[in-house]
């Protein structure tokens, strides 16, 4: 039934007023869905240049996050190797200590037990995280011992052979000195270690490998196979506890039983041993000491990032969400009013033309 006496004008603005409410109705139809209060920064205006500084600051967050994971994912695995390493050094310490002239029958059994502990000082010397190499510095991609498998083979090692293979009555310092040159070289080639690692425009000298925390924020957790990361060194002649370690195994690897007879001599070669493995003990303490540090600082910050990125959400989510309960409401007010809105026009469809003449 048309509705007599109203005019063209009145129907255009029904018109323009449906269609503003289908819009609006569209509009919060999808905010129901998603949460959210558009698809575009356009959408909310007003707040586009915070929300995007938002969202920046959460990316950062989670970007720093991750790579402290991924830090702290290396840094267990070598803490682990680092107390392998201290237990080694610790038992050779105790056997080595065991050991006299007037008692050569240990000297065989701890020479084969010296072979075997090499190998696994060399694997865990190797260790990695993911496809990482912890103990290259930042050769991570390369093992810091490239050929593991024939370490008593390199130069080191048959240097300080042939040095114990001298050993007799008033040789002792001249053994010591040679083990203690094969074991501070670093010629290319004529170490178990990279040839990165022992270059002195590389891994010899370059700095520890650090993880950013945050924004300027480094913190060193990288480590080296053939020199200290963060250890003194104070009171080892070979100034690393790595070498110190081989050192000390490389030496009671070629010992013999016959050679007790070079009596003082004997005794002070076990002596530096025995020196030797302490001071490799002190030197792993304090590396895992001072690694242990860099992960109590890593989780702290990693805390914060987390704790950060929640408050962030947060107030993202009040720049770009709107209210779920409200917009239900307002949802169903407005299809209220735009079913009454098609209602009256279709009322006023029903108008004849000479009635929008008029």
């Amino acid at each position: 039934m048309a509705i007599a006496g109203v005019g063209n004008g009145s129907l255009a603005w029904l018109i323009t007023q449906s269609s503003g409410l289908k819009a609006q109705l569209t509009t919060l139809s999808a905010q129901s869905v998603d949460g959210k209060r558009g698809t575009y920064y356009g959408d909310i205006a007003g707040e586009a240049h915070r929300a995007i500084s938002l969202r920046g600051g959460i990316a950062r967050g989670e970007a720093h996050a991750q790579a402290i994971e991924r830090a702290l994912g290396g840094t267990a695995v070598a803490q682990d190797s680092l107390k392998r390493l201290s237990s080694i050094a610790e038992d050779f310490l105790t056997q080595a200590g065991k050991v006299t002239r007037a008692d050569s029958s240990r000297v065989a059994a701890l020479a084969d037990s010296a072979r075997q502990a090499i190998g696994e000082v060399v694997s865990l010397l190797n260790a990695k995280s993911g496809n990482s190499y912890l103990f290259g510095g930042a050769d991570t991609a390369h093992p810091p011992i490239p050929d593991p498998a024939n370490i008593m083979a390199t130069t080191m090692a048959t240097d300080i052979a042939g040095a114990v293979a001298t050993l007799a009555p008033g040789s002792g310092a001249t053994v010591l000195s040679a083990t203690l040159a094969a074991a501070t070289s670093n010629v290319a080639g004529a170490t178990p270690f990279s040839d990165y690692l022992v270059d002195p425009a590389q891994g010899l000298t370059e700095p520890r490998a650090s993880v950013l925390a945050d924004d300027g924020q480094p913190i060193q957790t990288g480590l080296f196979a053939n020199r200290n990361a963060a250890a003194s060194g104070a009171g080892s002649e070979t100034g690393s506890w790595s070498r110190d370690l081989l050192r000390g195994l490389m030496t009671l690897a070629s010992l013999a039983p016959g050679q007790t007879a070079a009596g003082d001599d004997f005794d002070a070669v076990m002596a530096s041993v025995t020196a030797g493995m302490k001071s490799a003990m002190t030197g792993l303490g304090e590396e895992a000491g001072a690694l242990g540090l860099s992960e109590s600082r890593l989780e702290a910050a990693k805390t914060r990032h987390e704790e950060l990125g929640v408050a962030l959400h947060g107030q993202l989510a009040d720049v770009e969400e709107v209210d779920l309960a409200a917009t239900l409401s307002a949802m169903q007010e407005t299809q209220t009013r735009l079913q009454a809105s098609w209602k009256a026009l279709s009322m006023l469809s029903g108008l004849s033309l000479a009635d929008f003449m008029r």
